[in-house]
């Protein structure tokens, strides 16, 4: 006999009623584990941002090449397509706890190590070593809201998204201040491994609360995921997204001092479009899981994102703050291919499933994204070519946006597909 889901299951994507869960932790043990989400959210992003502020310092420093500075700030997608990929597996054998303890002391620890590097290979070695600690609590951390949080996901998903927000724009504020301050960009960048220091010291408590481990059948595979339609749209969303967002991170400044912006102001209006995300991240996710249909959101960030271009094409002097609001609006789509991770499941396994497949491939397109852009500007020697191209990845991230919105889970799509090969 089947059982129908209740409203509010289907709206969090929850687990049928009957199915094993794993024993609630008790409130403080959960109290700890949010506090520890929080932390560890802090830093994810801050192996990277922290480099591009000081990446003349760096690469003078060192001695590196264009080339090595290129294969510098390529490192984070290939790293979080990588490491992304393998999370569900290393989790399965190691437990979900104890690999974010892993994930936090690489982090911390290539942090530290990478600071102090002489050569530009070390250097790049390093930063390996601490973006793969990234790239791993970027998919374990919606599975860990979803499997202690269940009823929660969309309070927890706006802690550690908005953990993360913080901890980016940390990174790309505060280094500069700290290389003056200190006279060294070496100290700060190692500086930031503070924070894995203390983030880490949470989860350790938190290991005795590591749920049982469940049934090994009950693991989905990245294989499985792709091999729905779900899982795809969840790639391509999750890729224009990240495209969009690389794009906006490394050329945005640019465009504006092209158009007669000065550097100051350029810097500025990159600062606050980064800061956009803050209040996107604290507003959108409890929104987002109300619903069962997602597919107003994906609309709304679409639209932010075609009057904040089109703005930009036709006048980009002209309310340049307008604009600059617009697509940082649209930015918030980031938050929904988050949320979209636990909303679409219906097990903390098809979460870390679909976010580690959505990730380690959206992130290659993603990185992709901002050189295809550059290569348009340099060939027709203005933004609108490149811009067009923006707005291409637009209107293909509505197009998967609103297959991804509808009401589906991974795992009926899943057993649909097994059931079809009996």
């Amino acid at each position: 006999m089947s059982v129908t889901p209740t409203r509010e299951n289907a709206a969090q994507g929850t687990p049928l009623p009957g199915t094993d869960q794993p024993r609630a932790a008790p409130r403080a043990a959960l109290l700890l584990i949010a506090v520890a989400i929080a932390l560890a959210a802090l830093n994810l992003r801050t192996a990277i941002t922290s480099v591009g502020p000081v990446l003349g310092e760096v690469t003078q420093g060192l001695g590196m090449t264009a080339v090595g500075a290129g294969v510098l700030t390529t490192l984070p997608v290939l790293c979080f397509a990588v490491f992304g990929g393998l999370t569900p597996m290393l989790s399965r054998r190691l437990g979900s706890h104890r690999l974010l303890v892993l994930a936090l002391t690489a982090v911390t620890l290539g942090l530290v190590t990478r600071a102090m590097a002489p050569e530009p290979w070390l250097f790049l070695t390093l930063s390996v070593v601490a973006l793969s600690g990234g790239a791993v609590g970027n998919v374990i951390l919606p599975a860990l809201v979803k499997q202690h949080f269940p009823h929660r996901v969309g309070l927890m998903t706006t802690v550690y998204t908005t953990g993360l927000a913080v901890g980016t724009a940390i990174a790309a504020a505060a280094t500069v201040p700290l290389e003056r301050a200190t006279g060294d960009w070496r100290i700060a960048l190692g500086a930031y491994a503070l924070f894995g220091l203390v983030a880490a010291l949470p989860w350790l408590l938190a290991l005795r609360h590591e749920p049982a481990p469940g049934d090994a059948r009950a693991a989905l595979s990245v294989r499985q995921v792709l091999g729905t339609g779900l899982g795809w749209q969840g790639v391509l969303y999750f890729g224009t997204q990240s495209s969009i967002a690389y794009i906006m991170f490394g050329w945005f400044a640019q465009m504006l001092r092209d158009q007669g912006l000065d550097a100051q102001s350029a810097g500025v209006m990159l600062a606050y479009l980064t800061a956009l995300g803050i209040p996107m991240s604290l507003v959108m996710p409890s929104l987002i899981v109300r619903v069962r249909d997602q597919r107003p959101f994906v609309v709304l960030f679409v639209a932010a994102y075609l009057v904040g271009f089109t703005g930009m094409w036709v006048s980009p002097l002209n309310g340049t703050w307008v604009w600059t609001t617009f697509v940082g609006i649209g930015l918030g789509s980031f938050v929904l291919a988050l949320t979209v991770f636990a909303v679409r499941t219906r097990t903390a396994e098809g979460t870390a499933a679909m976010s580690a497949s959505s990730q380690s491939l959206g992130y290659l397109l993603g990185g992709a994204g901002p050189f295809l852009f550059g290569l348009l500007h340099e060939t027709s020697g203005d933004w609108h070519a490149p811009m067009a191209m923006v707005i291409g990845l637009v209107l293909v991230n509505l197009v998967v946006g609103l297959l991804l919105g509808r009401p589906r889970y991974l795992e009926d799509a899943i057993a649909a597909k097994a059931a079809q090969r009996v």
